[in-house]
């Protein structure tokens, strides 16, 4: 049995294309390195900031999403996904959103959730362990 991937947060790949902030885009960049697993949400969240927030033109936006679609696998959010995510909504009082990424992580039965909006080191549905990677960036890589 192949061992499972983790699940990105958009955060950790909004990260890949920071320059404010070089130990949290360090790990960003290790995460990418082995495969990993987001979904189509995950994706439009990262569309929707680099046009927004970092202000890059449409074709720069595309470059950015044909660099993660080389290195992630994606997952495509469905009905199950979206019934799963009101379910998880109930049990662990996430956002609708939140919890759309752990359905979706549940779904593809990722082991570990990367991400630094959640609580770390809380399991989901006894599975899914959150992690924040960010959590131990040494004082002096941060901007």
């Amino acid at each position: 049995m192949p061992a499972a991937k983790p699940f990105l947060d958009s955060n950790v790949l909004i990260y890949l294309y920071s320059a404010d902030e070089p130990g949290k885009r360090q790990v960003a960049v290790s995460l990418c390195l082995s495969p990993a697993v987001i979904s189509s949400q995950v994706l439009n969240e990262v569309a929707n900031v680099l046009s927004l927030k970092f202000d890059l033109p449409p074709d720069d936006v595309l470059g950015k999403i044909d660099e993660i679609a080389d290195r992630t696998e994606l997952s495509i959010v469905g009905f199950s996904t979206i019934r799963k995510a009101l379910q998880l909504k109930k049990a662990y009082r996430y956002s609708y959103f939140d919890s759309l990424m752990l359905a979706s992580a549940l779904e593809n039965q990722c082991d570990t959730l990367y991400s630094e909006d959640f609580q770390d080191g809380q399991t989901i549905e006894g599975s899914l362990q959150i992690a924040n990677p960010f959590k131990y960036i040494a004082p002096w890589l941060v901007a």
